[in-house]
């Protein structure tokens, strides 16, 4: 995205999100589904770093470290509004000293002036990709923030393939108002990226096309 695009954006996820924030994740837990698979997945190595996409509320992040005590955690996030939220509650649980917060376009990154790090073992982006313009660079993006020998995460929504016509219809529909859209050509574009980069792409539906997980490795 273009700076102006960029900055539109953030204000669009601002204004979306300005008061959803202090609900979002007690709402969202119903529909997000797999993102706790995606963690357990993320097997973060001892005194490793992981970035997160589109951090939002900071809820991943939490988990994460909960999770792998000895790593360091990294969120990246448009809204600023969001972000707010997430300090709350990272500071909440204590984990300030290990986690760094930044905003900035996750199609368009520089890792080393926002956090100081050359690159990540991990990035994972849990449903982010169906809410950014120009999703596929930041898969690229998330890509080029790797250290050898990593992987990207993601999990997001399906197609609901093997759901109900009116399920999809309804659930297209809600997540029309929220600006967000399920990526129908996202496994395409992964596999031409691993394809680029002679990397090695595992891609799983979840729940009958309601969800699909994504682990790309180095």
């Amino acid at each position: 995205m273009s700076a102006t695009d960029t900055a539109s954006h953030s204000n669009l996820m601002d204004g979306v999100y300005r008061h959803q924030r202090h609900i979002y994740d007690l709402t969202r837990k119903y529909y997000l589904l797999g993102r706790d698979q995606l963690i357990d997945g993320l097997d973060v190595p001892a005194g490793g770093t992981a970035l997160e996409l589109g951090c939002g509320t900071g809820r991943n992040i939490v988990l994460a470290a909960r999770r792998y005590r000895g790593a360091k955690f990294f969120g990246l996030d448009i809204s600023n509004e969001m972000l707010e939220t997430a300090k709350i509650s990272i500071a909440r649980e204590g984990i300030a000293g290990r986690v760094a917060l930044a905003q900035g376009d996750a199609t368009a990154f520089d890792t080393r002036a926002l956090f100081g790090e050359t690159g990540f073992d991990r990035v994972f982006i849990s449903y982010s990709l169906s809410m950014i313009p120009g999703w596929e660079k930041a898969v690229g993006a998330a890509l080029a923030g790797l250290k050898p020998g990593g992987s990207l995460h993601i999990v997001d929504f399906g197609q609901q393939e093997r759901l109900p016509l009116w399920f999809r219809t309804v659930l297209h529909a809600w997540l029309a108002k929220f600006h967000v859209e399920p990526r129908a050509t996202l496994r395409q574009v992964l596999e031409s990226e691993c394809e680029k980069q002679a990397a090695s792409l595992s891609f799983e539906t979840l729940y009958r096309g309601y969800a699909v997980k994504a682990v790309i490795k180095s």
